[in-house]
């Protein structure tokens, strides 16, 4: 019983900085289609794997300053 417990304590803990990484890539892509850079020289909106990568970070990022708070 104690190790079913356990599981779905680790399994919190992961999902915030799953979702937000997850919901920073996405973000990635929307600003990619939607902003981007017409002309290719841009170092992160050049490419959508750029862009969604760095984003992706500042929302595991953010995951570890907004899971810092305790309540």
């Amino acid at each position: 019983m104690r190790e079913v417990s356990d599981t779905k304590k680790e399994f919190k803990k992961l999902l915030r900085p799953a979702v937000f990484t997850l919901g920073g890539a996405l973000a990635g892509l929307g600003y990619y289609a939607l902003v981007g850079c017409s002309t290719g020289s841009c170092a992160i909106t050049a490419s959508p794997v750029n862009t969604m990568l760095y984003m992706g970070l500042i929302g595991w990022l953010l995951s570890e300053i907004f899971g810092s708070q305790k309540a």
